[in-house]
C-alpha cells in the first residue's frame, strides 16, 4: 500500500521560503506521479505542482511559477517542494498526492480525482 507523508509546514513572513517535503513508502510500479495541493479555509483544493519520477516532467499552477520548485529524489522516495517569496494567499493545508504512471501535467493538477493516494497534509501559514 502507498502511503505518503508530508513535513516542512509551520509559520513564516511574507517573502520567506519553506521547503516542503513528501516521502513516499509502497511504490510497486515502475512510474509514479507525485503531486503537492493545497487548500486554503473557505476554497476549494487547488493543484499546485507535481512531478512524474519517471520522466521527469513537472507542472506548475500559474500563481506558484518562478516562485514554487518542485523536484524528486529517487534515492529517497522523496519530493520536495520548494517556496520561495511566499505570500499570504499561499496559506493553506498542503497535500501530497501520488498516482501511477505519467500523470502529471496541467490536466493531473486540476483533475484531483485522478490521483490515487493522498497524504494527511500540513500546514503552511504566511504572516503578512
Amino acid at each position: 500500500e502507498v502511503q505518503l507523508e508530508e513535513s516542512g509546514g509551520g509559520l513564516v513572513q511574507a517573502g520567506e521560503s519553506l521547503k516542503l517535503s513528501c516521502t513516499a513508502s509502497g511504490f510497486t510500479r515502475d512510474a509514479y506521479a507525485i503531486g503537492w495541493f493545497r487548500q486554503a479555509p473557505g476554497k476549494e483544493r487547488e493543484g499546485v505542482s507535481c512531478i512524474n519520477n519517471g520522466d521527469s516532467n513537472t507542472a506548475y499552477t500559474n500563481s506558484v511559477k518562478g516562485r514554487f520548485t518542485i523536484s524528486y529524489d529517487n534515492a529517497k522516495n522523496t519530493v520536495y517542494l520548494q517556496m520561495n517569496s511566499l505570500k499570504p494567499e499561499d496559506t493553506a493545508v498542503y497535500q501530497c498526492a501520488a498516482t501511477p504512471g505519467y500523470y502529471c501535467s496541467g490536466f493531473g493538477l486540476k483533475w484531483a480525482h485522478g490521483w490515487d493516494y493522498w497524504g494527511k497534509g500540513i500546514l503552511v501559514t504566511v504572516s503578512s
